[in-house]
């Protein structure tokens, strides 16, 4: 695997395409090196079949490039690979800078970054830092199943935390709730802003795109516990996927669901397929749904995104669902403070950038 190679002063520099913080940890120094790599597997069944990469990173907040459309500046990631395995997940393509596969290896191969909380602290309490927002989860979910054995979040928050400084979270773990008691805390004191995903209620569907993920269910149901405790949070209803999840009665039946869980908005975003994922992708769809493979290469000839006028579509049935349930500005909450990306309706520009989780 090539560990040295990921240094601080590629391109790629990180996971997710962001830069590393400039500080006492930049330069042209590998951001871990081989001799640094722990590798662990575990025999329990939560874990069976994963293999985790510990490694000890140089740096872990991460710029965002000028270029990207994130509406948001700075990214902390703990985790690299996602067991949560979704089979649309833009992030695998970045597991092929370490020479890993960015299919099964991208599900089965984790690297953990253990040193992430130390690591904020000191980053954090750099006179260069500003204070800015910090977004998680918007490479892979900082709640995967590895949180729960190797507990990097709590750290996270509390360094967060002790400076006052605003940050996000996007997820669709509901292990968040293990660290409740924190996010209190944190609001207290900053702007957090919590958002969980959620794009469809179909369980046939979640079983075979999202198999490693808490059921739509029970990440409801983690909303509906998080707004119980004061904590707003906004459900991002992603992805919609094209003639799979987007009927008029599955967007209903996802809306209402929203509603019931006392989600402050609901924010759509259709599926998009970046290089590494689109492969992957369709592979799943010529096993599970081969009449619509030939749909979906006309509906993404353009690029990564559906078409304009779709996603419009898709975006008017949605804010009118939300409008008739009572969510949004409207209805029970105000606008979500967690940044989420925006839905670009042409391919993104080439070149280095943070992107949305989904």
């Amino acid at each position: 695997m090539r560990w040295d190679n990921l240094t601080s002063g590629t391109a790629d520099g990180t996971a997710d395409g962001t830069r590393p913080a400039a500080g006492p940890a930049a330069g042209p120094a590998a951001l871990f090196g081989a001799d640094a790599v722990v590798t662990r597997t575990f025999d329990t069944p939560e874990f069976r079949g994963i293999t985790f990469h510990e490694v000890r990173a140089r740096s872990i907040l991460n710029r965002v490039p000028g270029a990207s459309r994130m509406p948001f500046e700075w990214t902390v990631n703990p985790y690299r690979g996602c067991s949560h395995a979704c089979v649309y997940c833009f992030a695998r393509k970045t597991h092929g800078y370490l020479d890993l596969d960015t299919g099964i290896g991208f599900d089965t191969q984790i690297v953990v970054k253990t040193n992430a909380p130390e690591l904020l602290r000191r980053e954090l309490a750099s006179r260069r830092w500003t204070g800015a927002h910090v977004a998680m989860g918007t490479n892979v979910d900082c709640y995967q199943r590895a949180e729960g054995r190797y507990r990097l979040m709590p750290g996270i928050i509390e360094a967060l935390r002790e400076r006052a400084n605003p940050f996000s979270i996007l997820t669709k773990g509901t292990l968040i709730l293990r660290d409740l008691p924190l996010l209190q805390e944190a609001a207290g004191v900053a702007d957090v802003g919590i958002s969980v995903s959620v794009g469809f209620t179909d369980t046939a569907l979640w079983r075979t795109v999202e198999p490693g993920t808490p059921s739509p269910g029970a990440r409801l149901q983690a909303v509906r516990t998080l707004t119980d405790a004061g904590i707003e949070c906004g459900v991002l209803m992603a992805p919609v996927v094209p003639f799979l999840g987007d009927s008029p009665e599955q967007l209903r039946a996802t809306v209402r669901a929203v509603a019931e869980s006392g989600a402050t908005s609901v924010t759509p975003l259709v599926l998009h397929l970046r290089p590494g994922a689109r492969e992957w992708f369709t592979a799943w769809l010529g096993e599970h749904h081969p009449h619509l493979v030939e749909r979906y290469a006309r509906m993404y000839t353009g690029g990564s995104y559906a078409p304009t006028w779709y996603q419009r579509a898709i975006t008017r049935q949605v804010h009118e669902l939300a409008t008739e349930f009572g969510i949004g500005p409207g209805g029970r909450g105000a606008a979500p403070r967690t940044p989420v990306p925006e839905r670009p309706a042409d391919p993104a520009p080439a070149g280095p950038a943070q992107l949305s989780l989904l």
